[in-house]
């Protein structure tokens, strides 16, 4: 009888301490945001193997948890959304430790990971339930394209092709879609649609999206879902288009069109595509959000100026970047607001790629994120969000140095550069000064100067897969984002 009484107290103080634990908020849903290329994968990556890695190399010196002694142990556990597929941490890890280096492709879908910490509490209520607690991270990975679908909610058919047509109508854009928007012109609105002149007409469209994507540098895509279409490939859904001049048609004719004539039909598929596509990935995915991070590659623009674009990429990505913030939901996130109506309470933006500059030039890339982002900050509650901006590589590639040069010491970087073929080192390595980084944005003169020489570096050789990776700022990012859970 005593025996059974014994494990029944057992059982009744472990249910109590796992209720203290959910009521004290001992989990994390931090969405990891960024477009194609901003180094999403790597980050996740190393942001992962650093925490499961602690005390094997890691630098963890600015992460309190570690810094204080109260971080015990990290794991991946299986996560509980099994609809998702789940981030491939092995195979990316895989291709940064091989034989012959190479960054980790780039995802094409949604993916999510989940990590478990045990830390022992020091100041909160948990300290009194247990001597260890832990904390549950669920990481959210997305292409960067798909976010900027978000603001399409707000739009109608008319009002998405009127702000498409503009952007179409601006340079770079318009040299390469001139043939493009004649062959659109030349439809009747009110005519009988054609299944093949509208899959052909979406497919010259969603070429030039590739080719201002991949090409030229711009960030606004839109549909994000036509370059990068993952499971709805092919589907009809994907075959529409902004109609120029939409405004010249008469309002009640527009209203009256039916629905298998030409502008019927692309508003048809413009409105099933906002329902059944991104309306459905907003309400499954954006609402539970509590922590998020921007990343922003702010250097590979700084070398568009040799294709005369560089202006235009940036103000491209401080759109993208405005048009990304504005689908988040931000303030303060209490117990009862976070168990009712999740919201984000810290957002970090972070300019990737600081490996690729000298550590002087970091200071700059600071600045010069805080230029790009500086409109998307002022909208947001500064009372109810905690902020932050920092400069960091998720796996450091390069080693600083400096060299006499004209009888001066000045600073350099030294690694492999990274072959455009096959994504992997090649045998050359370089030591360079990239330039200095504009603290601002960048003025015309320096377009004019091309005074900036930014390459892109293979991940170092030799590292293995049970050892921490190098970094610049992972434990600073570590801190913003996980520290204040685990006291």
């Amino acid at each position: 009888m005593a025996m059974i009484k014994k494990q029944r107290l057992a059982k009744l103080k472990d249910k109590a301490k796992e209720l203290l634990s959910r009521t004290l908020d001992q989990h994390i849903n931090l969405a990891v945001t960024g477009l194609s290329r901003s180094g999403k994968t790597a980050f996740i990556t190393s942001f992962v193997n650093q925490l499961i890695n602690e005390g094997h190399g890691s630098q963890l010196s600015f992460f309190d948890p570690v810094h204080h002694g109260n971080f015990i142990a990290a794991k991946r556990v299986a996560q509980k959304n099994l609809s998702v597929p789940r981030f491939d941490y092995d195979l990316a890890i895989s291709a940064l430790t091989n034989e012959k280096p190479s960054w980790p492709e780039p995802t094409h879908g949604i993916s999510e990971l989940r990590l478990a910490i045990r830390y022992q509490p020091t100041t909160s209520l948990l300290k009194y339930g247990s001597d260890m607690a832990t904390l549950t991270v669920d990481i959210t990975d997305y292409p960067g394209e798909w976010l900027l679908d978000l603001p399409m909610l707000k739009q109608t058919y008319e009002q998405w092709s009127e702000q498409t047509n503009a952007l179409l109508l601006t340079e770079p854009r318009h040299q390469y879609a001139k043939v493009f928007l004649a062959k659109v012109a030349q439809l009747d609105p009110f005519a009988p649609a054609d299944d093949e002149t509208l899959a052909n007409l979406s497919k010259e469209y969603t070429e030039l999206l590739h080719l201002f994507r991949h090409q030229l540098g711009l960030s606004v895509i839109q549909p994000g879902r036509f370059i990068l279409p993952a499971e709805l490939a092919g589907a009809p859904i994907l075959e529409f288009f902004p109609f120029p001049n939409i405004h010249a048609i008469d309002g009640n004719d527009y209203q009256n069109a039916s629905d298998d004539s030409f502008i019927g039909m692309l508003r048809a598929r413009f409105i099933e595509y906002k329902q059944s596509v991104v309306k459905k990935f907003y309400q499954q995915h954006f609402v539970r959000f509590d922590r998020q991070i921007v990343l922003a590659d702010c250097l590979t623009p700084l070398n568009a100026c040799s294709e005369n674009s560089g202006p235009e990429s940036f103000a491209d990505l401080q759109l993208a970047i405005d048009m990304i913030l504005e689908s988040y939901s931000y303030g303060k996130s209490g117990l009862l607001a976070r168990l009712f109506s999740p919201k984000i309470d810290k957002l970090l933006f972070a300019a990737t790629k600081a490996d690729h500059v000298t550590g002087e030039q970091h200071a700059p890339m600071i600045s010069l994120l805080n230029q790009l982002i500086y409109q998307s900050k002022h909208k947001l509650n500064y009372d109810a969000i905690e902020m932050k901006t920092l400069a960091i590589a998720s796996v450091k590639s390069t080693q600083s140095g400096k060299i006499l040069h004209q009888g001066q010491q000045v600073s350099v970087i030294q690694g492999n550069r990274l072959s455009v073929n096959d994504n992997r080192c090649i045998a050359d390595k370089v030591t360079l000064f990239p330039g200095a980084v504009p603290d601002k944005l960048p003025e015309q003169q320096y377009w004019q100067s091309s005074a900036f020489n930014f390459i892109n570096f293979a991940p170092p050789a030799g590292l293995t897969q049970h050892q921490a990776l190098p970094h610049i700022r992972m434990d600073q990012v570590l801190q913003f984002l996980l520290a204040d859970k685990m006291i």
